[in-house]
């Protein structure tokens, strides 16, 4: 449905191996046979998103005509809700959730209805549930087996009446009837040792359920047969969440999405109150992450030496052992230097190894004294092990993204020269893929009291060779223009440094000499995509530049010269392809359309044109290249 949304479009999923393949999480956490699709309900503005779902036994495609009444009834549905926000029949955006009732063939009205339904659905019955999964009808053979009265069990649902059904296990095998509506069968076991096999037949109506007693054979998974336990929610539902949490923590890439996930949902999944998460940093226990505590217990327990006894983190840490404590007194015998700084009655210190290296320690706390049975223990020990390899990877590429953003800003001019008579605004934008790092770069060079040079270019690639060859390129650029060169000497020198260092990497360039006191301009191109100038009348064209070759291929390549009219009150606007660039459309209708965008937009605030000119040119803000924009104002006299 976010997809739906922020991109816009139809999201169609066939079949469960589609949405194991596109949506990996969501499959874990239905991983049923069903087909869906998510549309967006959008108008003058964006209500949401219309999720659709069918049982398995539809095929696996969607036809045009399907798609088509999808689309067409969701603008309907836009329509309908902008109305309805006009006449203030509802709060427009309330984001409050309206449950509306089924129709009323999907509702019982009374045990003989019920009964006829389960009939028609199974020959010879014991109980039948509706979609919501209250039981409608019980025979007196199931009421026996499951040991209560219809009375009692009718309206109500099987997990809150019988308690021992109150497992994750058996409600996932009922999700999973309802969703896919095939049939499917489970072993439950009634205290004390009663073990009985049910079976699940669903339709659009309702369940029907069959309830036998299980053979003398050991009964199927999910429930195995004990003595002194009938059911294992606790560790049913752990496990559930150890395997969400390996699928989740493949897609965090920060440190704080890793610290984020592990409040989110181990917090949750073990009752916790308190997170801490620590990393070693030169001898210390650096605090990275933390939940349920105040400012002050942190600005205590950050940087304390790894041999600290004040708490079992650095012990942890260095042994690789989990400790846990079950209250404050178990605490203080082992750790009697520790002082109870933060309230908390319970802890698991979780060390954060990989490969015999600790990377850090989580630290899980609670308000009050708590048991850590063995299986949560196991349990809580392999997680630490997901999350330690997902911290060693963020940790990484939070270094990585630093040096490349410090990089990026170094090669980058820092602020533009103040050049009288001219307003202008710069940006740049990374790609969304990938190191935040690329090639793109601008630049304005004051040429005397009433000239300047405008320049643009994109580097080849989107890594460190092509963020250093862009400094290269604009260093070149530089020096070529200080001296009072031509726009195509300033190029064409810039063109032999680049085949004389030979980087294997080609550049696209703009270069536009600016002499605001004859209100004209001076254009020369090696490969880039054409300027965009709007006159003062608002009238915006494709500025018709020649272009040469791309910098670094021909030492003795020539760059031809453009001259245009640049008057006061005319805006002219250099980008980079990224902004034009979308699969499956030609560059000359990415152009015009930005040219109609530009015409458009209010250019007494540069800055404030620019995010308009994005927010039109890339509404998801997904961008698969980089994106540098330079805009000058000739300002009026």
């Amino acid at each position: 449905m976010a997809d739906a949304v922020r991109q816009d479009r139809l999201v169609w999923v066939g079949s469960q191996e589609e949405m194991t393949h596109s949506y990996p999480r969501t499959a874990m956490a239905l991983p049923y046979p069903l087909a869906l699709a998510a549309a967006p309900v959008a108008g003058a503005r964006r209500w949401g998103a219309l999720l659709l779902m069918w049982p398995a036994n539809r095929p696996a495609f969607m036809t045009g005509r399907e798609r088509r009444y999808i689309e067409s009834s969701c603008r309907t549905l836009a329509r309908l809700l902008e109305e309805g926000a006009a006449r203030g029949r509802f709060p427009a955006g309330d984001g409050g959730t309206r449950v509306v009732p089924a129709g009323a063939g999907h509702h019982a009205a009374g045990p003989a209805l019920a009964a006829a339904d389960f009939i028609e659905r199974l020959p010879g019955g014991s109980c039948a549930l509706d979609l919501e999964g209250r039981f409608t009808y019980l025979s007196s053979g199931a009421c026996a087996l499951l040991g209560r009265d219809a009375g009692q069990l009718l309206g109500t649902r099987p997990w809150q009446s019988l308690r021992w059904l109150d497992d994750p296990a058996y409600e996932d095998r009922y999700r999973a009837a309802v969703l896919s509506r095939e049939p499917v069968s489970f072993a439950a076991c009634r205290p004390p040792d009663t073990w009985l096999e049910l079976h699940l037949y669903p339709d659009a109506s309702g369940i029907s359920v069959r309830i036998v007693p299980s053979g003398a054979q050991p009964p199927p998974a999910p429930a195995p047969r004990r003595s002194t336990r009938t059911v294992t929610p606790t560790r049913a539902g752990q496990l559930y969440h150890v395997m969400h949490l390996a699928a989740a923590l493949t897609e965090v890439v920060g440190v704080q999405d890793v610290i984020d996930l592990i409040a989110d949902q181990i917090m949750p999944a073990f009752g916790a109150q308190g997170l801490v998460l620590s990393t070693a940093d030169a001898g210390r226990l650096r605090i990275t992450g933390h939940r349920g505590y105040p400012p002050e217990t942190i600005e205590r327990l950050d940087a304390l030496p790894l041999t600290t006894t004040f708490t079992p983190a650095g012990r942890a840490m260095s042994s690789g052992i989990p400790a846990f404590f079950s209250d404050a007194e178990e605490m203080r015998r082992v750790y009697p230097d520790a002082t109870p700084v933060s309230g908390k009655q319970a802890w698991a210190f979780l060390p954060l190894v990989i490969s015999g290296r600790p990377v850090g320690c989580c630290i899980l706390s609670y308000d009050e004294p708590r048991r850590f049975p063995a299986e949560e223990r196991a349990v809580l020990t392999s997680l630490a092990g997901l999350v330690a390899q997902a911290l060693d990877r963020a940790r990484l590429y939070d270094t990585k993204q630093e040096l490349a953003h410090g990089l990026q800003q170094a090669l980058l001019p820092r602020t533009l020269p103040a050049v009288a008579g001219l307003r202008v605004a710069a940006r740049y934008l990374p790609t969304t893929r990938g190191m935040d790092i690329g090639g793109d770069f601008y630049d304005l060079i004051r040429l005397g009291g009433t000239a300047a040079a405008a320049v643009i270019g994109d580097v080849q690639g989107h890594n460190v060779a092509a963020a250093a060859l862009m400094g290269q390129v604009r260093t070149g650029v530089h020096a070529h223009a200080t001296v009072g060169t031509t726009p195509d000497q300033v190029l064409a020198g810039t063109n032999q440094l680049l085949t004389d260092l030979g980087p294997d990497l080609f550049t696209s360039c703009l270069y536009a000499h600016l002499d605001l006191a004859r209100g004209h301009a001076t254009l020369a191109s090696a490969g880039h995509p054409p300027p965009l100038l709007r006159l003062p009348d608002g009238t915006t064209r494709s500025v018709d530049v020649q272009p040469g070759p791309l910098l670094g291929i021909l030492p003795d390549a020539g760059f031809p010269i453009t001259e245009v009219a640049f008057p006061p009150g005319a805006t002219l606007l250099l980008y980079t392809d990224g902004l034009i660039e979308t699969p499956g459309v030609d560059p000359d209708e990415s152009v015009a359309r930005l040219g109609r965008h530009l015409a458009q937009a209010d250019d007494r605030d540069l800055d404030a044109l620019i995010d308009d000119l994005l927010d039109k040119e890339v509404p998801t803000g997904q961008r698969v290249d980089d994106i540098a924009l330079l805009a000058l104002h000739h300002e009026a006299t």
